[in-house]
């Protein structure tokens, strides 16, 4: 299938609904994450999508490759700090945030 624009690849669309949910997991008080972790965080799961996107836009194979690889990098990136805030949680509805968080990062990375 061809797509003709990044919007309508499911990897985007899947990356795209991570950062939402990744945005709204910053929000909670219950996340006790100092405020560059949040930032970090927060720039790292954003990537995932934008690179996915310049990649598109390039035209070139070469180019593409590159920024899929790198968002690639931002999906493993946001998966680890999202694991390490796993390991410590305490409050049960945030570990199941926080993993199935890590299950669409660690999708977004096999799709790409």
């Amino acid at each position: 299938m061809t797509y003709e624009r990044f919007e309508d690849l499911p990897v985007w669309k899947d990356s795209a609904r991570l950062y939402e949910d990744v945005e709204a997991l910053l929000e909670e008080s219950a996340l006790h994450a100092s405020r560059g972790f949040r930032d970090q965080l927060d720039r790292a799961t954003l990537s995932i999508s934008n690179n996915i996107a310049e990649g598109f836009e390039r035209g070139t194979t070469n180019e593409l490759l590159a920024f899929l690889y790198i968002a690639r990098g931002s999906a493993g990136e946001v998966r680890s700090m999202l694991t390490i805030k796993l390991r410590s949680a305490r409050d049960a509805e945030l570990k199941r945030r926080i993993s199935n968080l890590v299950s669409l990062a660690e999708s977004c990375s096999r799709q790409l």
